[in-house]
């Protein structure tokens, strides 16, 4: 089938100068669509379309829409008025800059020509069953709808499949776009959908031409083959004949997670390797972050501690069987897990094939979609075309409930000019960003030292591609010594003039230490007086104006413009890492509150009432120097264990291990620990951690489960100890080594990352214990506790990184643990007092004294040190 802040001042601009900054084209950041502009070497924010079905797509043509094509499409882009499949006008809200049309290219216009007198087509015996005598027949629709189910199902036909049949429509296409490109004004891309759907999953493509005097005959389809690594290949055989072109990938939220595989290319049963990762780079630059099946940006379970995570969710198996027992799989069908994935790939295996910018489309198969949410007339003809349809939850292809569609997404371009060419280069080198309807508009830059006044200065946009670099590309070296210790980040945005104000823009951040990959989200500009709460750092949530009685909202809150300089203080060099803006607006209703508002039907209540509107910039990513990643703390893999003469647990030492046991485990990267407990009957669950604590990817939401005792199933198979996220495994080996026992995560790329300690006398992490004891002890006031804690953490993480390092000996270790000191002192000295810094050594010298007893004992070596607990009495009194 193929339907299937840190302390950041935002500055908001007054409402009543926002017609004139808006009318001004602030920084180049407007585009007029029925305006010719000149080339602005500073870059446009340009609109558009990248996903749009018309009646020429096979499954658009049997849910009904068999009134408009490629033409209609294009022109209700730049603002005319067609007809809905139904037979009422519909008009766009504002205007699109550019529009690619991507039909479906297997079968692409067989039902229109077949149902067009004298055609090719029409005389073909496979064809017959698909003339309508009667458009209007509800029997003959019925018949043709089966016969094209039949079709999908089976094997590929190859009368269908006939140049005469692929080329003519495709050249047709190629007329069209070319006929409704106006350069400067409006562009038309030549461009189409390739629709892979091995097993239900979906693994679509839309593939956009820089040019249309080179396009091929007719398009690379999936009855081609339904193998992305083919598609790869036919691109860049394109490419090399001079052909440039790329792919956009859309609705990895209902891929079944084969959209962004770990370890194996599910469709051909290849491993992932350097070459995979290349090929997929190449020719796939973006990926649809949402549309009107959702959005593919993160899930709740993935990102637990992102509040804004439970948006537009919608998961299914498109055209399955009612009657089969399928549920869609979270891991690997999203794009931030996929960003953190492809880092930490990159860190272990030296190559990232998810470097993926954003875009957004609406997959609409109306020849049009309204974008907005007071504006719904629905996405697939027929089936959803009046509001009651909608309400009654009418299934698409037997899974898909219409009630769950949102109007769509657009891709927002930083190019130089309304052209092909300059668009898609843009394209191509990821300067995009995805939006979920409206017009906002985001930029997002990153470089090392940043003045915090830049985006107040009148040429902060030149500026700021001098000195940084935009969305989509990777940071310049970080500067030798001197300025520039950690990356800055300048974030703008401003509201679209006819929807909601902001509320915030945030900064996400991936990093990956040691296999490990990590997630945290910044609020960094905000509207109004709100304060970042004080141990969290998080602004709190808007007010909302949203009326539910008349489903109506207010710009009463919020603000029109948001702009700042971040920079990240947690920032470690060593360590390869991501970040992105998101923008949101103030709340606003749903369409189906509009819709039911207006008809007096009640609202449908699965889902909310109202939401946030966003946008999403490409990922400016991080990658450490070689002489960087020496700094790097050390980690144990499974390699190293095993030459040190450790053995893997059997399923019956794991048994005895595991079943109706507790313990006690400590991750080694962020030495946090959490008590995990197995009972007999086969469940588990972790306690223990907070909501601050750095949670490692593919854990669910462990703080709310441990809080609540909600638990998941286990099971011990094949020498693995495995756990679940929803339905999806992840395997724990558990290896022994003298008294100590070891456990690797299958999704953290061969570290062993975990290891089982004795029953701790603090709950929290030891580390974390220290510092607080140290800030408690000295009388630290908040400022200084923002000054010395970062401090302190990182004098700790240099010891901890120390004793892990093998190649030193203990003699050796301890005068490095002098060095250390002695480096730390010098920069805590300047922010505490001669009475803090008296008690702060005699409570560094226990901390530095049980590190030297530590060493000494592991490496067998006499080490003269007068040795006393962490923890005695004495040391917290």
């Amino acid at each position: 089938m193929m339907i299937p802040r840190y302390a950041l001042a935002a500055t908001a601009v007054n409402l009543k100068l926002a017609k004139t900054i808006l009318a001004a084209a602030v920084l180049g950041a407007v585009s007029l669509p029925t305006l010719a502009q000149e080339r602005n070497p500073e870059r446009n924010a340009y609109f558009g379309e990248t996903h749009l079905h018309t009646s020429w797509s096979v499954d658009a043509w049997v849910m009904g829409n068999r009134l408009t094509g490629p033409e209609d499409a294009l022109k209700y882009a730049q603002g005319q008025t067609i007809k809905h499949p139904l037979g009422f006008d519909i008009k766009i809200d504002t205007p699109l800059d550019f529009m690619g049309v991507t039909d479906h290219s297997e079968y692409v216009g067989v039902t229109r020509e077949a149902n067009t007198p004298g055609s090719y087509v029409s005389k073909l015996p496979e064809a017959q069953p698909m003339i309508m005598k009667d458009p209007n027949s509800s029997a003959e629709q019925n018949q043709v709808f089966s016969y094209l189910l039949k079709l999908a199902a089976g094997p590929p036909v190859k009368a269908f499949m006939n140049p005469k049949v692929t080329s003519t429509v495709w050249k047709s296409n190629v007329k069209i776009a070319d006929e409704n490109n106006h350069p400067g004004k409006f562009t038309a891309f030549c461009s189409y959908e390739w629709t892979s759907m091995p097993g239900q999953r979906n693994l679509h493509r839309n593939v956009f031409f820089r040019a249309c005097d080179k396009v091929p005959d007719y398009p690379f389809s999936a009855l081609d083959s339904s193998r992305p690594t083919d598609l790869w290949n036919w691109m860049d055989a394109q490419r090399k004949a001079g052909n440039e072109l790329l792919a956009i990938s859309h609705n990895a939220n209902v891929s079944d997670g084969w959209m962004y595989p770990l370890d194996t290319d599910n469709t051909t049963g290849r491993p992932i390797d350097a070459a995979w990762a290349a090929a997929r780079d190449r020719n796939e630059r973006l990926i649809e972050i949402k549309q009107g099946k959702g959005q593919s940006e993160t899930h709740p379970l993935l990102s637990p501690t992102d509040e804004f995570a439970n948006y537009e969710l919608f998961q299914a198996i498109l055209g399955q069987p009612a009657n089969v027992g399928r549920i869609d799989h979270i891991t690997g069908s999203f794009a931030r897990q996929a960003l953190k994935d492809g880092i930490a790939m990159q860190d272990v295996r030296g190559y990232n094939p998810y470097k993926l910018g954003m875009a957004g489309g609406s997959d609409s198969h109306n020849s049009a979609s309204p974008y907005r949410q007071d504006n719904f007339f629905g996405l697939h003809a027929d089936a959803d075309g009046s509001v009651e349809r909608r309400f009654a939850g009418v299934l698409i292809g037997g899974t898909m409930d219409v009630r769950l569609e949102n109007p769509g997404g657009l891709t927002g371009v930083w190019a130089e000019e309304n052209t092909r060419a300059s668009l898609w280069d843009a394209m191509y080198r990821k300067e995009t960003f995805g939006v979920s309807g409206p017009h906002i508009k985001v930029r997002f830059f990153g470089g090392w030292g940043f003045n915090k006044d830049i985006v107040n200065a009148g040429d902060w946009v030149k500026q700021s591609y001098a000195d940084g670099v935009p969305m989509g590309a990777d940071l310049r070296p970080m500067p030798s010594g001197g300025k520039g210790t950690a990356p800055t980040f300048i974030v703008w945005a401003v509201k679209d003039p006819t929807s909601a104000n902001l509320d915030r823009i945030q900064v996400i951040k991936g990093w990956t230490q040691n296999s490990q990959s990590f997630e945290k989200i910044y609020d960094v500009a905000w509207s109004g007086d709100r304060q970042p709460d004080k141990w969290t750092r998080r602004v709190p949530a808007i007010q909302s104006t949203v009326d539910i009685e008349k489903a109506t909202y207010t710009n009463s809150v919020g603000s029109v413009e948001l702009k700042g300089v971040w920079t990240d203080p947690e920032f470690d060099a060593s360590l390869h890492a991501f970040y992105y803006a998101r923008v949101l607006e103030i709340p606003t209703p749903r369409w189906t509150l509009i819709q039911a508002v207006k008809s007096g039907l009640p609202p449908p209540d699965v889902v909310p009432l109202s939401g946030q509107e966003r946008a999403w910039t490409s990922p400016i990513w991080y990658t450490p120097s070689a002489e960087a990643r020496k700094n790097a703390p050390a980690g144990t893999t499974v390699a190293d264990l095993k030459k040190k003469g450790a053995a893997a647990l059997t399923d019956a030492q794991l048994n005895a291990l595991i079943v109706g046991k507790a313990h006690w485990l400590r991750n080694n990267v962020t030495g946090e620990q959490f008590w995990q407990s197995f009972t007999a009957e086969g469940h588990t669950t972790l306690f223990r951690i907070g909501t601050d604590a750095p949670v490692p990817s593919g854990y669910g939401n462990v703080e709310r489960d441990g809080y609540q005792g909600t638990t998941s199933p286990y099971k011990i198979e094949d020498g693995k100890l495995i756990t679940f996220v929803s339905q999806d495994p992840y395997a724990l080996t558990f290896y022994k080594l003298g008294d100590t026992t070891y456990a690797a995560r299958s999704n953290e790329f061969g570290y062993a990352n975990y290891e089982i300690v004795p029953d701790p006398k603090f709950a929290i992490n030891p580390l974390t214990e220290v510092i607080n004891r140290f800030s408690t002890n000295l009388g630290l006031t908040e400022q200084q506790r923002q000054q010395v804690v970062p401090i302190l953490k990182e004098e700790i993480k240099q010891l901890e990184a120390l004793k892990k390092d093998a190649s030193l000996s203990g003699v050796r270790k301890v005068e490095r643990v002098r060095e250390i000191g002695n480096s730390i002192d010098e920069k805590l000295k300047p922010l505490i007092n001669r009475e803090q810094e008296q008690k702060f050594q005699a409570l560094r010298e226990e901390l530095r004294k049980r590190f030297v007893e530590k060493v000494a004992s592991e490496a067998k070596e006499k080490v003269e040190v007068d040795v006393r607990s962490w923890f005695t009495e004495k040391s917290v009194k």
